[in-house]
């Protein structure tokens, strides 16, 4: 009996002779993709001659599947089949197909993943996970966050290859938010248009091979915090707080460019605040400057109170993430109507926050929790019972560092827990407090990014990280600076921000390490 043939899915090329440039043959331009590294090759046209296809991937030892018709996979002896789920039944194929021929299928939920774990199947392409226009979409988009639960009712066996608008711009997005909990990782990526539409294929496989290459060999590529240093041990609080107040000093060295697409309530104090912990504001709205300040900027916060300038938003975390800045979003008031909730769902499949930053109702309403309720922006109640818990398991589910204020502050990078208990009552009677407390993280994160960068060449389109430098530090810095600052001034009313020295942090911090 001869044994299915074990297939490399990690670069996956779906054809469609449609979407060549015009000049470009067919066949040289699938020729020029295997030179480039794809591992697989799912032929969909009904027009090609698929004997030469299979010729030319012979050639270079990569395995054919056919996309739906079993005819044509037995009359060459294809590696394989690739059916969708309203294609030939998979009970009639399998009858139909020699053991030797591997079975895929296309899921986007996670019902049909338990179905396929039950048929048996090989291996299963998930999504659409992005937008795409070289396939109708019968489908919604699943988004890179909701991968995860697809993967999780899959069988252990069956590969996974995520399928559905994925190109070089948004691969790493894709990649580290479709990890589960567990640590299961996509096998795989089924590209199109990015390879097929290319005048230069080789050159775009090559691309992103190396990339998805740079996120597997990572030491750590299923944890959370992958784009961040990782600890060996826990830190003291001695080791916290020598840390931020030298963080403090570094900040008003470098004078980080801070871009802030903020609300306009707060866009005064969070520019003030800005500058007086030494760090540059830029207040910046159009998508057309996206580009460019993300090349500048030492850090990005998105802060959608008053729920404008989505675009804006959209692409400035699209461009953050490709040039490894860190991404801070405070969802202010996403609990509170469904707009905001399907807004902060939209930017948050777009791009992979860095930290995100909420009081207990924007915490629990992202975490799918209504243990604390919310009233416009404000929370009611006197928060989670474990709040530590709340914290930690929203980091693993959206791969950051998540920042819960209120009267203590708990911050978790989905390992360990930080407890801050600094802060002064008066403090959330101040227009846009929890907003400049956003402000403060994205402008020690961006510190933290510059130092990580020194030394560095510059960012290589192999790196599979995120971004660069101990996150959590600066969250912990960003909370601290704000909420002891507001102790020492309503202590001496003489004394601002503006003045903050490395002393009183050292003195005042109060930390718990949770775990």
């Amino acid at each position: 009996m001869s044994q299915k043939r074990d297939i490399d899915y990690s670069l996956y090329l779906v054809t469609g002779r449609e979407l060549l440039p015009k000049g470009i043959d067919y066949y040289d331009s699938l020729e020029e993709s295997l030179k480039g590294g794809v591992t697989a090759v799912q032929v969909r046209e009904k027009t090609v001659d698929t004997g030469e296809t299979q010729e030319i991937c012979s050639k270079y030892n990569v395995p054919i599947i056919i996309n739906d018709r079993i005819d044509v996979a037995l009359a060459i002896k294809a590696d394989g089949v690739h059916l969708g789920q309203t294609d030939m039944p998979i009970e009639i194929a399998k009858k139909l197909l020699p053991p030797s021929m591997v079975l895929g299928l296309s899921v986007s939920s996670p019902a049909e993943a338990t179905l396929a774990s039950k048929a048996g199947v090989d291996y299963v392409g998930i999504g659409p996970i992005w937008w795409t226009t070289s396939k109708k979409l019968t489908k919604d988009v699943i988004g890179p966050r909701g991968i995860s639960s697809i993967l999780d009712a899959l069988s252990q066996s069956i590969k996974t290859i995520g399928i559905g608008g994925i190109k070089y711009r948004n691969l790493i997005r894709t990649l580290h938010g479709a990890v589960t909990a567990s640590g299961r990782t996509l096998d795989g990526i089924a590209v199109i248009s990015e390879i097929v539409s290319s005048s230069e294929p080789r050159k775009a496989a090559e691309n992103l091979r190396s990339l998805h290459r740079a996120f597997t060999d990572q030491p750590h590529p299923t944890q959370p915090f992958t784009p961040w240093t990782i600890p060996t041990e826990l830190p003291t609080r001695a080791d916290i707080v020598h840390q931020v107040a030298k963080l403090i000093v570094e900040t008003r060295a470098l004078t980080p460019l801070v871009h802030q697409i903020t609300n306009y309530v707060a866009m005064t104090q969070s520019a003030n605040i800005t500058l007086a912990m030494g760090a540059s504001p830029i207040m910046a709205t159009a998508p057309t400057e996206m580009e460019d300040l993300s090349k500048v900027c030492g850090g990005l916060l998105i802060n959608f109170g008053t729920i404008g300038d989505f675009e804006g938003m959209l692409l400035a975390g699209e461009f953050a993430n490709l040039n490894k800045k860190p991404v801070v979003f405070d969802p202010v008031a996403v609990g509170a109507t469904a707009h905001r909730r399907s807004t902060a769902n939209q930017l948050l499949n777009a791009w992979q926050a860095t930290v995100i930053k909420g009081n207990a109702s924007e915490i629990g309403a992202l975490a799918g929790l209504t243990e604390v309720k919310s009233r416009g922006v404000d929370s009611i109640g006197d928060g989670f019972t474990d709040p530590a818990t709340v914290v930690k398991e929203l980091s693993l589910k959206e791969r950051c560092i998540v920042v819960m204020t209120g009267k203590d502050d708990w911050i978790s990078n989905g390992e360990s827990v930080i407890k801050l208990s600094n802060g002064h009552h008066l403090l959330p009677g101040i227009t846009a407090s929890g907003c400049i407390v956003g402000s403060a993280i994205a402008t020690y994160c961006g510190t933290v990014n510059i130092l990580a960068r020194r030394g560095l060449a510059e960012s290589s389109a192999s790196d599979g990280r995120l971004v660069l430098g101990d996150m959590l530090l600066g969250a912990v810095a960003g909370v601290l600076a704000i909420t002891i600052a507001s102790e020492i001034a309503g202590e001496r009313p003489d004394v601002r921000l503006g003045h903050l020295t490395p002393e009183p942090i050292i003195r005042r911090a109060k930390i718990t390490q949770i775990a």
